[in-house]
């Protein structure tokens, strides 16, 4: 799938924001390697820690329907650059797949692409945990 087309979906899923107190709205896409897209936006909460990222609720409902393993995500906000994910975020999408494509985007059409390894150097994963 181009660039272009996630950025879309993810554009589509920001209007879906709940974003009362910050009023700033994210939307994200994350294509699975089966093809099927998941679209996510951020979820406030009156308690702060109790909201959820776009990137994580799309990541969410990958996973809550079977989806484990994922090629790209974009991400869309209304910023004057490319809206980075945050670092929880990247620490959450690396789990998954640390060489995920990741497509920034603002509403006006700038776009910078990474990948979630070089967007998080040294993530903690897998292989640093002591047990298992």
């Amino acid at each position: 799938m181009e660039a272009e087309n996630l950025i879309t979906y993810a554009r589509n899923a920001r209007e879906y924001a709940y974003a009362p107190y910050s009023r700033f709205k994210v939307g994200a896409a994350l294509l699975g390697k089966s093809g099927k897209v998941y679209t996510g936006c951020n979820v406030e909460n009156a308690s702060c820690s109790a909201g959820i990222c776009a990137e994580r609720c799309a990541l969410s409902k990958a996973v809550s329907e079977g989806e484990r393993e994922f090629v790209a995500i974009a991400v869309i906000c209304d910023l004057k650059g490319p809206c980075t994910p945050c670092g929880i975020c990247r620490q959450v999408l690396a789990e998954f797949n640390p060489d995920m494509q990741v497509i920034m985007a603002n509403l006006v059409g700038n776009t910078k692409i990474s990948n979630i390894s070089e967007l998080l150097p040294d993530a903690f994963g897998k292989a640093n945990r002591l047990h298992g």
